[in-house]
């Protein structure tokens, strides 16, 4: 990673964190169903993408404006930033 460019919210991310739980709580709860799920670096909860129908993870930083998600789908590594919308990949 080229630091450098990154804003500092990414820059502050020292440890990727991913759910073990390859659900959305959420969708589950409201049953409906979800494309992809990313997990907030701030608080480690996993929900569902913009793919999805509910779009439950922005909903999660519009409400919490926890800045840096990842993904949680096997094979990807990345994260992206909501407020400077930057992504990189890791």
């Amino acid at each position: 990673m080229n630091e450098q460019k990154l804003c500092e919210h990414l820059r502050s991310i020292e440890e990727v964190r991913i759910s073990k739980d390859y659900v959305c709580e959420e969708c589950i709860r409201q049953h409906t169903e979800w494309m992809h799920l990313r997990t907030c670096q701030t608080c480690g909860v996993t929900l569902c993408c913009d793919n999805s129908p509910e779009k439950h993870m922005t909903k999660h930083y519009h409400k919490s404006k926890h800045p840096v998600i990842a993904s949680a789908e096997p094979g990807e590594r990345w994260l992206w930033c909501y407020p400077d919308e930057q992504f990189i990949e890791y």
